[in-house]
């Protein structure tokens, strides 16, 4: 069986991305204005960067286990350019970390515990169908890669 693990994350995230876009995933009304976090200067390039971000936290979620809004925020952090000064670590916006989880649980993907946020049998096998997909197409184009 094909799980999150056997296949690269980045074209996992993409995959998931798109299926995120047929669903009923709301938008909020702010992503096209906001910066991911304190460290960026701008917003993302991306028009869909929304959708890769669920994509990216829900793959995380999966990963990690029971996980909250601050170590998600933790992850999603970077470097601050502060012009002369030594650079410092910041961390991710914490509001679109909240959102997108709670657009995941409106899903039906991830649940709230009281230790944290933890994936549901349904977005288990949601990830894991993906994953398989996503290893048929790479090993179409990388033949190497079958021995995994």
């Amino acid at each position: 069986m094909v799980t999150v693990y056997d296949v690269p994350a980045d074209k996992l995230i993409q995959k998931t991305a798109q299926k995120l876009k047929e669903m009923d995933l709301n938008v909020p009304s702010w992503v096209p204005f906001v910066k991911t976090g304190v460290s960026r200067e701008r917003r993302p390039e991306q028009d869909d960067w929304w959708y890769i971000r669920c994509a990216s936290i829900l793959r995380k979620v999966y990963i990690n286990g029971p996980v909250g809004v601050e170590r998600l925020r933790t992850a999603y952090g970077g470097r601050k350019n502060r012009g002369h000064e030594p650079e410092h670590f910041y961390k991710g916006s914490g509001n679109i970390i909240r959102t997108a989880l709670q657009e995941l649980e409106r899903l039906g993907f991830i649940k709230r515990t009281p230790k944290g946020r933890v994936i549901t049998p349904k977005g288990r096998s949601f990830l894991d169908n993906l994953a398989k997909e996503v290893k048929d197409e790479i090993i179409n184009e990388i033949p190497e890669l079958a021995k995994y």
